[in-house]
């Protein structure tokens, strides 16, 4: 290959790094080797499966299509929205505003500290990046790890749509390998599960992106008890 042609060659790795750069940040950026604490949490599941609830992979199933339809479609992914415009308008208040939102509709003090705590992790994280607004925004951003996330997938020019897929696709992931733990199930068995639920994070993100400011909320009374329970739960592998 002759220098005229390695030049090329260099050009278009630097092209196709701008074109796909924010794919490779939305990666990291819902890895699960991202030291916010993710993978620590349940989110009541621990509970549900002490008291039989949930005990197989439809049962399973079954629990994280319905929390999908309810706190992803009318909770998750519209508040998500919200708080990427703020970022990307720099609108610090309109920012602050979403994530009492968001907490207010967290229906136990085991979820609400579980924003809290990845929350500050976060902002502790985009800090060490460098990540613009991070620093001064600390006290708003330390809240919520939505907000966070907001802030990040803003930053880094991931596309909305793009980031509320990758955000549903990070928490079902930490649920179903947090089942496979916990039932027990098997890894493969796992995949499956995930497999399916992933075929409707499409619609869910569809659905979620367009949910008014009034239509903001979900009621999951079952996921608040199994959350409330777990906190006084004798034996856990989670911190909710």
């Amino acid at each position: 290959m002759n220098r005229k042609q390695e030049l090329t060659a260099t050009d278009m790795a630097d092209i196709t790094m701008d074109k796909r750069g924010h794919l490779l940040r939305l990666l990291q950026l819902v890895s699960p080797s991202l030291p916010t604490g993710a993978f620590s949490y349940s989110q009541g599941l621990e509970w549900a499966v002490e008291a039989g609830w949930i005990h197989n992979g439809p049962t399973l199933q079954e629990w994280l299509t319905d929390l999908a339809e309810q706190s992803m479609v009318y909770v998750d992914i519209p508040l998500l929205r919200r708080m990427y415009e703020a970022c990307d308008q720099q609108r610090l208040e309109d920012l602050a505003h979403w994530c009492s939102m968001l907490l207010a509709c967290r229906e136990s003090s085991e979820l609400r500290m579980e924003e809290y705590n990845r929350g500050r992790a976060q902002t502790a994280l985009l800090q060490s990046l460098d990540v613009p607004l991070a620093n001064c925004w600390e006290q708003t951003l330390s809240r919520s790890q939505l907000a966070g996330f907001s802030l990040a997938a803003s930053s880094w020019q991931i596309p909305l749509q793009e980031a509320a897929f990758g955000y549903t696709w990070a928490w079902l992931e930490n649920q179903v390998l947090a089942g496979v733990k916990i039932i027990p199930l098997g890894q493969s068995e796992g995949q499956r599960i995930l497999m399916h639920l992933a075929s409707l994070i499409p619609d869910t993100v569809e659905r979620g992106l367009t949910i008014s400011d009034n239509e903001i909320g979900a009621a999951s009374p079952v996921l608040a008890l199994a959350s409330s329970l777990h906190e006084t739960q004798y034996t856990r592998l989670y911190r909710s």
